[in-house]
């Protein structure tokens, strides 16, 4: 099968995922599981998954541009796989815990909510790009890998970035 070939293979399941998961995300919003202990403990930890992701992420660039082809793959597997933990953790928490409101005033309020609007906005973009760019690469198509690659990995950085910034700004109103 040719390297396009390839990509069409995967466009229906980009297509699938890209939609499904900040559709499902939002509805399991509007969801309370209950009966159910709060998991107060994840934000911390799927902030530090956040944290890791980016720290792999630049790992990833040095990687690749130092020619460590088979160690940025791994690299980037790992983010993969780190970023979709996270996800899962995200809505765990959400599932059993009410929104916590930023109590902050001021300035401070609207750099938090401009921080959290393009986070969001980013986070729901990245995901069809983060898949475009792993089935190009793993196909073998690195002209057009990189192509991509050259728009995902700010966008992705900055989505990790920003977590960690939103989760520091709203920590001290958790309950």
């Amino acid at each position: 099968m040719s390297a396009k070939g390839s990509t069409l293979k995967y466009k229906n399941w980009i297509i699938l995922i890209s939609v499904a998961i900040p559709v499902v995300v939002a509805v399991l919003f509007r969801i309370r599981i209950e009966n159910v202990k709060p998991l107060s403990f994840l934000p911390p930890i799927y902030t530090a998954v956040n944290a890791y992701t980016a720290i792999i992420l630049l790992c990833a660039l040095w990687a690749i541009k130092n020619r460590k082809i088979n160690l940025h793959e791994q690299f980037m597997k790992t983010a993969i796989g780190l970023s979709l933990s996270f996800l899962i953790m995200y809505v765990a928490y959400h599932l059993t815990s009410d929104p916590t409101p930023f109590g902050g005033e001021g300035w401070v309020k609207n750099v938090y909510y401009f921080i959290l609007i393009s986070h969001i906005i980013l986070s729901i973009t990245i995901i069809p790009l983060v898949l475009i760019t792993y089935v190009r690469g793993i196909s073998q198509q690195f002209t057009q890998h990189r192509k991509i690659a050259r728009i995902t990995f700010p966008i992705w950085l900055y989505v990790t970035i920003t977590g960690v910034i939103v989760y520091l700004m709203i920590s001290p109103y958790y309950n």
